[in-house]
């Protein structure tokens, strides 16, 4: 067990939240080169073979088949021909080879003949100085891996997610490598859910900001309908993410809970973690759609309460300036014989009589709240 006693340690970094800094998740490929291989490694008694020339996959495979160990291969974003090569090499099935290629899969795990293959979704937290409307706030990118007793690739897809930073951390600790596909398939698994933490975090501070502007007490001067399209944005933003947790907690058991000859027994148990954190984030991501339909549903009703008000206010100042309109529109039809047309005080005193009535209606009106 003293090989795998700092195994979370190893392939977890420290944790940072994404909307300060994307740490792993960058780009790695570059856009000029010709070959969808990121890289290609020989890990031979939990070291990697080093050589003084990159390597062929079916070159490094020779070498394996040889001298023992097993071979790495990460590629991104490969196309159907680029990708036949190492599928015939490495026997791949051509179901598994399609989903590869042509990427846009939920998190799955299947297994064919000799190998595995596991689909995760990868999330990046989207930074944003202010959350609008339109803005986006999760992005997803999806890692294939096909897991063989001596074999273990990688197809990337999306402009997040790489793995050069847990390539890097695994070569420096053997004792992981030393058992083989299975503990990269693992530290893998790992470093994703570790993402989904992360993101998590970050979006229950956008949701925490909407609510609480939703619910702030000064919000008489905001513009109609702009809190609504937020928290709609928001909740789809919320709905791409529970696509890529929720359907990836069922391959995570398998793994933790059914025996499989191309995991070491000793790694499986650790499979068991990731899947309670893919099923923390899940009561999560659950947390957060209900979370949002309760807060999109007092946005509603507090912007139909102001339509209210509004409507009030405005009968009440209908109902005011219907004293003046009905004296003025009788004392105006200029009749001889109406009551004071002649006497002296006849105008003060009608004047006097209006305002009066209307300062009383004024005044009832806003002792009952209509004003």
């Amino acid at each position: 067990m003293s090989m795998i006693r700092d195994l979370r340690a190893a392939v977890r970094p420290s944790r940072v939240s994404l909307r300060k800094d994307s740490g792993p998740y960058d780009t790695t490929r570059d856009p000029a080169a010709t070959s969808a291989v990121v890289d290609c490694a020989v890990y031979r008694d939990g070291h990697r073979v080093e050589t003084d020339l990159p390597l062929p996959p079916h070159t490094a495979m020779r070498q394996v088949r040889r001298d023992g160990g097993f071979v790495w291969i990460g590629l991104h974003e490969p196309t159907e021909d680029e990708f036949a090569g190492i599928a015939r090499e490495f026997g791949l099935h051509p179901l598994a080879v399609e989903d590869a290629v042509q990427a846009h899969q939920r998190p799955k795990l299947e297994r064919y003949d000799d190998s595995l293959f596991t689909v995760f979704k990868t999330v990046h937290y989207v930074d944003h100085d202010q959350l609008t409307a339109n803005s986006e706030v999760v992005e997803t990118g999806e890692v294939m891996c096909f897991t063989g007793r001596d074999f273990f690739i990688t197809v990337r897809h999306g402009g997040q997610g790489s793995l050069r930073a847990l390539r890097r951390r695994l070569q420096e600790d053997p004792e992981l490598l030393l058992k083989g596909p299975s503990a990269v398939l693992h530290a893998i698994a790992d470093h994703v859910v570790d993402g989904y933490i992360a993101v998590a975090d970050a979006v229950q501070d956008d949701i925490d900001e909407v609510e609480t502007e939703v619910f702030s007490p000064g919000r008489k001067g905001s513009p109609r309908g702009t809190d609504a399209g937020r928290i709609y944005q928001l909740k789809r933003e919320v709905l791409e993410f529970k696509r890529a947790v929720a359907p990836l907690l069922r391959p995570m058991q398998l793994l933790s809970e059914r025996p499989m000859r191309l995991i070491d027994p000793e790694i499986q148990k650790y499979f068991r973690d990731v899947a309670d954190h893919v099923a923390r984030v899940q009561e999560q991501v659950i947390g957060f759609d209900e979370l949002l339909n309760s807060i999109l549903q007092a946005n509603l009703a507090q912007a139909s309460v102001a339509q209210n008000e509004d409507m009030r206010k405005i009968t009440s100042w209908a109902a005011i300036i219907a004293v003046p309109t009905m004296v003025c529109g009788v004392y105006g039809m200029n009749f001889d014989h109406m009551p004071e047309t002649h006497w002296k005080y006849g105008y003060p005193l009608v004047l006097s009589i209006t305002v009066g009535i209307c300062l009383g209606i004024h005044r009832t009106l806003k002792r009952n709240g209509w004003l």
